[in-house]
């Protein structure tokens, strides 16, 4: 939409108000939305920073192909010019004047409309550009294609917005799945004063209170087993990269990481298209992780799912997540009779449709649903929500009840 960041701020949209300065006010940013001269029966004339922020706009939505009032004739069609310094000048506009939540989507817009995925070689433009997860996507995309003088500032936009997503997501991860742990270690009749857990002992016997005494009686003791050094859950991350899951391998990539870190999990990273890539030794380094993928090509769900089958070494601590839309390309019946016979075994197996922050994805409704009969949940997830998920799957919690609480 052409008025993007051109609000009052109050979350206001309506129509021209009464008073004389608020109506003028309206009337500028309906121009600055609508686009146009005085042919866009406004009648506002722009100048100075308003100008600049309507240039910007209009280089980007021009050309009225939404079927808004822009493509009358005589309109200039919308273009950034053919060279990385015109864009990177662009992309100083509108970092100038637009917040970068709205930067971030403008340059998604640019890449998509404008076709600029060629400019995204030139390592003038990667350095002009606001990192964010869709832009990792594309250059995941380009990866076998970057020429070397471009290679390193494209490593340089997936580093930021990697170390970016590990703040925000990595210690919430932690903390999720180290409390799953705790609670699952949890024993009844622990044998040392140090493992008794006093907070949930004393809830159990609240009705052993003995008012006269001032004194609870603990009848049942509540601790935690004693903490292992073995690793206490198997974790088995299985993500799709077709190109439609750009988003979902970046956020998977940042979290096997961080799962790799906690000492008591064993985790592994498969990532297929057509073909199966352990990524597994990298996962000390999330960047080199995304770096191994190959966003595109076709979808062998089947194949993925034998290849995540070999690394089952003890099903009922095993926990599998297969991120894919479930297009399969590949054999759908052999791939439907894998996850049930995973299932059966007592594998925590768990289907997520997408694993951002897009909204509602685009899936296969028939192997969703034939995955739901086996008793695998299949439901989209946003980066924030998944540690929950991970620490319920870790104590095996009713995960069809739980993806219906998110949705």
């Amino acid at each position: 939409m052409r008025g993007m960041g051109v609000g009052d701020g109050n979350g206001e949209g309506g129509g021209v108000g009464t008073g004389a300065p608020e109506s003028g006010e309206r009337l500028r940013r309906w121009r600055l939305v609508l686009g146009g001269e005085k042919a866009d029966g406004t009648g506002v004339a722009l100048s100075g920073d308003d100008a600049r922020m309507d240039g910007a706009l209009e280089k980007l939505y021009g050309s009225g192909d939404r079927g808004e009032g822009r493509s009358r004739p005589g309109r200039r069609s919308a273009g950034l010019g053919d060279s990385a310094p015109s864009v990177a000048r662009w992309l100083g506009d509108i970092r100038a004047y637009f917040p970068s939540t709205v930067v971030q989507v403008m340059q998604k817009d640019a890449i998509e409309r404008l076709d600029l995925t060629r400019l995204l070689l030139e390592p003038e433009m990667l350095e002009a550009v606001e990192p964010d997860v869709h832009l990792v996507g594309t250059l995941l995309s380009l990866n076998r294609v970057l020429p070397d003088r471009a290679r390193e500032s494209a490593r340089a936009v997936v580093r930021k917005v990697v170390a970016d997503l590990e703040r925000r997501l990595a210690q919430r991860t932690r903390s999720a799945v180290g409390g799953a742990l705790d609670r699952s270690a949890r024993v009844q009749r622990p044998k040392r004063l140090a493992d008794v857990d006093w907070e949930r002992t004393i809830r159990a016997n609240l009705r052993h209170w003995l008012p006269e005494h001032g004194t609870l009686v603990p009848e049942r003791l509540v601790g935690y087993g004693r903490r292992r050094q073995a690793v206490e859950r198997d974790v088995i991350l299985c993500v799709d990269q077709s190109g439609s899951m750009a988003a979902s391998v970046v956020y998977a990539s940042v979290f096997a990481s961080v799962l790799a870190s906690v000492r008591s999990l064993r985790t592994s990273l498969v990532v297929f298209d057509t073909a199966v890539v352990d990524l597994t030794d990298q996962l000390h380094d999330p960047v080199e992780v995304l770096f191994g993928t190959q966003l595109g090509g076709g979808t062998d769900i089947n194949r993925a799912v034998a290849y995540a089958e070999g690394l089952v070494a003890r099903p009922t601590e095993t926990v599998f997540v297969l991120i894919s839309d479930l297009y399969e390309g590949g054999d759908r019946d052999e791939m439907l009779r894998r996850a049930g016979a995973l299932t059966a075994a007592g594998v925590q197996v768990v289907a997520l449709l997408a694993l951002s922050d897009d909204g509602a994805p685009a899936y296969d409704h028939d192997n969703a649903a034939a995955l739901a009969a086996l008793g695998v949940p299949a439901f989209a997830c946003t980066p924030d929500a998944f540690p929950d998920l991970m620490a319920a799957a870790i104590e095996r919690r009713d995960l069809k009840e739980w993806s219906e609480r998110v949705k």
